[in-house]
């Protein structure tokens, strides 16, 4: 199966309205996989520097203030935020998505914003991390904050995540943009009046990018943010096998088994040399990358 990596997560209040100027790219991203120098934490191209960043770089320069007794460790804040973190409740709207390939999709979208909102408003388009879907917390949290700001929001779901059916033996993967592709198309052809932007987290950021640059002639998008990307899913992927990384590793790997299981019969028939029951019962995720 393919490499699906996943790093942690953090929120991003964005308070960009209307803009009708395209920011061609704007990724947003923090690694500690290496110590060889990356690029900015912010990055914007496409003519809009001087236009926007001057707006940010007051909140860009604010100091860092950890919670305290919590965020002194990034393991103790990661595993305190999935217990303890609220999960705003917000009434939603299921689309689901047919891909040509006849896979499925689902797009949960703020239940009456299509009679609230004017047909200008702003689009956001989510995309969760390995797993995820719009029951987190973390998507709820930047759900309910661009809501607020009149922005319509779409949580797109994967298949198998957030509930969303798997219907054909292709399940998601870093390498697979064809359910990006077909998702940013029916958006922007529901609403053809409103520019279109994207949020990724983690796996959902690495296939975010992945899409802009395949997409970089015509890409619909007019801004995207990609956080928490683990660019080079190899050394990701070793990474989750040192020290208390394993946790992580165990908690995913048991999460994609039981969205596996759920539809194990559909990869019955597959060509080729796949152990779908070492792949149902794995406890680690290389043990699913190599089976």
């Amino acid at each position: 199966m393919a490499k699906l990596p996943l790093g942690s997560t953090f929120s991003l209040s964005l308070s960009l309205h209307h803009i009708r100027q395209p920011i061609i790219g704007c990724y947003f991203a923090t690694t500690t996989m290496t110590t060889v120098d990356h690029h900015p934490s912010l990055e914007v191209i496409g003519g809009a520097r001087d236009r926007f960043l001057p707006a940010l770089n007051t909140n860009l320069r604010l100091p860092y203030n950890p919670f305290p007794l919590i965020a002194w460790n990034r393991h103790v804040e990661t595993i305190f935020a999935s217990f303890f973190r609220s999960v705003p409740q917000v009434r939603l709207r299921r689309e689901c998505l047919r891909a040509k390939d006849g896979g499925s999709v689902s797009l949960d979208w703020v239940s009456g914003d299509h009679r609230r909102l004017p047909a200008d408003s702003p689009i956001l388009i989510l995309l969760p991390g390995l797993t995820g879907g719009s029951q987190d917390s973390y998507v709820r949290h930047m759900l309910s904050t661009a809501n607020s700001k009149g922005w319509r929001v779409v949580v797109f779901n994967s298949r198998g995540c957030g509930e969303s059916p798997v219907t054909t033996p292709q399940f998601y993967s870093a390498s697979f943009l064809g359910d990006t592709r077909e998702v940013v198309e029916h958006v922007g052809a529901r609403y053809p009046e409103a520019n279109l932007y994207a949020v990724g987290w983690s796996l959902g950021a690495n296939i975010l990018v992945r899409y802009l640059g395949h997409e970089s002639h015509a890409c619909p998008l007019s801004g995207a943010v990609s956080l928490c990307n683990p660019f080079n899913l190899v050394i990701a992927d070793e990474d989750f096998h040192k020290g208390f990384n394993n946790v992580y590793d165990k908690a995913l790997a048991r999460a994609l088994c039981k969205i596996f299981k759920k539809h194990a019969l559909l990869f019955e028939d597959m060509e080729g040399e796949f152990n779908i029951p070492l792949a149902a019962n794995a406890n680690l995720l290389g043990t699913l990358m190599k089976d």
